[in-house]
């Protein structure tokens, strides 16, 4: 018998058992004959990038790592680590560490007092972990007082990757920066925007830019102030080491002071991870997430009720002009703020609006709507707490909606605020607080939030639990929910505070449904 006689055969046999597949198991209903739909599986890998916490040595700094617990567990010897990675020094040859003297050894000594007990000590060793997580449900924490604390790479696998979250929450006792600066680890991507950025007299803003991969990657930093692109060449073409962060000194790229400026990271080749460290000599300081993906209209969750300044910093990246109406959901309702209905964006430009004690007491959200044609706009918050020299700030950066679920890590008893907004239609969203770092168990609890409104609450606490736990908002059903965490740490009269979005965790990826078709055999 010949070899096309064999091949004949052989294809004949295979055709048959297709086929036969295809008769014991035909497409049902009306889905016959119909393109396949789309599904979604939990992802299966996840990167988080966690910045250089702070080159003061009168801080401390505690991580956290929390991944929702999933329907099937996590496999036997499955983890999640966070990781050390190189750091060179600062680009400018500066370093904005305190010197040393009496007063500042005895905030180092207060530093070292608030030390977490349910925390371990964090690993610096290369290669060794700062921190493991090995099951899901259950926080784990670690601390750290290092002034040279490296920027960490995290990386989870399986079953602990869908919704694994990381935080860093760093306390600094004195000198310039003082407060309490907290960021919630992010994963890589190509650009980001960061409005409310300033190279003033008396602020320092590093941006950090991490690479978590294992070639070279290069990014242009480019300023944008009231009058439009503010020329910084050395900002151009900055190489980011393989596996290490560069951070760079934002007042080092220009000769020009500006007071509120938009900074936007733009990778020319690679992918890294952007956040920017505010430190004011009056104020305080904290981390500046970058603002959601640019958009007609922006929702800005979590004003403290107590806010004493509040300034909206808003940028048009497109080719047009960007026209919003500017509303204040509060508790019962949205109010347009008195002088401020409205706000014109040039393109290329950055908008800045002081709004004074806009919440007047009660808590509330920034409404960005944007008109009919109107180009897309960048917008963060720089919020301001008490008076005189016992100031602190924080920033609410725009923040896209949840459209499963969104967790923030390190929460504390009698610390933390919840804030929900729907701008849109009501709203039935369930908060979890899972099991404390030290024990206890979950507890959940379900909310309703109107629409136009803020529901500002104390996140529920775990059942006889011990340490930080994390909370993991789910929108039910309903209209957008957007969510931000208030966590304050008030210290010698200084409201020490923190506000971190919460947006979703993107735990999940769409796939294709495959489907039989034996078009495929047609030659």
């Amino acid at each position: 018998m010949n070899r096309t006689t064999l091949s004949l055969f052989a294809t004949t046999a295979v055709l048959a058992v297709v086929t036969g597949v295809a008769a014991l198991n035909p497409p049902s209903g009306d889905h016959a004959g119909a393109p396949p739909r789309a599904g979604r599986m939990p992802v299966q890998r996840s990167t988080l990038l966690c910045p250089a916490p702070t080159s003061s040595d009168v801080a401390s700094t505690t991580y956290t790592a929390f991944t929702p617990p999933g329907k099937g567990g996590a496999a036997a010897g499955s983890t999640a680590d966070l990781l050390p990675v190189a750091g060179p020094a600062r680009t400018d040859g500066k370093k904005d560490e305190p010197k040393k003297d009496a007063s500042k050894d005895s905030a180092k000594d207060s530093a070292k007092d608030d030390k977490k007990k349910d925390g371990k000590k964090a690993e610096t060793d290369p290669g060794k972990p700062v921190l493991s997580l090995k099951e899901p449900g259950k926080p784990v924490t670690a601390t750290t007082e290092r002034s040279d604390a490296p920027a960490l790479l995290g990386s989870a696998a399986g079953p602990l990757a869908p919704g694994w979250t990381a935080q860093q929450t760093t306390t600094v006792a004195a000198g310039g920066g003082r407060g309490l600066h907290g960021l919630t680890c992010a994963p890589p991507d190509t650009s980001f925007w960061f409005p409310g950025a300033s190279t003033a007299k008396g602020r320092q803003d590093y941006v950090h830019v991490s690479n978590p991969d294992n070639s070279a990657a290069v990014v242009d930093l480019e300023l944008y102030g009231p009058e439009g692109r503010i020329k910084a060449p050395s900002g151009e073409g900055v190489t980011v080491p393989p596996r290490s962060t560069v951070p760079v000194l934002l007042s080092s790229l220009t000769d020009a002071p500006t007071e509120n400026l938009t900074l936007h990271v733009a990778a020319r080749s690679g992918r890294v991870g952007a956040a920017v460290q505010a430190s004011d000599d009056k104020t305080g300081g904290d981390w500046l997430a970058p603002s959601a993906d640019a958009a007609a209209g922006a929702v800005l969750p979590g004003i403290p009720a107590d806010a004493t300044s509040v300034r909206l910093v808003a940028f048009a990246p497109g080719t047009d002009d960007a026209d919003v109406t500017v509303r204040l959901a509060g508790p019962s309702g949205s109010i347009s703020p008195a002088g401020h209905e409205s706000l014109h964006v040039k393109s290329g430009m950055t908008t800045v609006v002081d709004l004074g004690d806009l919440t007047k007491g009660e808590a509330g959200s920034l409404l960005l709507t944007g008109a009919r044609g109107s180009g897309p706009v960048v917008a963060a918050l720089r919020v301001t707490r008490g008076k005189d020299d016992k100031q602190e700030t924080a920033f609410i950066p725009a923040t896209p909606a949840i459209e499963g679920r969104g967790t923030v890590a390190d929460n504390r008893a009698k610390a933390s605020t919840l804030s929900l907004v729907a701008p849109g239609k009501e709203a039935l969203v369930k908060v979890t607080a899972s099991a404390g770092s030290e024990g206890g168990t979950p507890v959940s609890k379900t909310y309703t939030v109107k629409a136009g409104t803020t529901l500002t609450v104390e996140p529920p606490q775990p059942a006889d639990g011990k340490g930080v736990f994390a909370v993991t908002v789910e929108k039910v059903s309903g209209g957008p929910v957007h969510a931000s965490r208030m966590l304050a740490l008030p210290k010698d009269g200084v409201p020490m505070f923190t506000i971190q979005p919460i947006p979703d965790d993107r735990s999940s990826v769409a796939v294709p449904k495959a489907e039989q078709d034996l078009s495929m055999l047609n030659g």
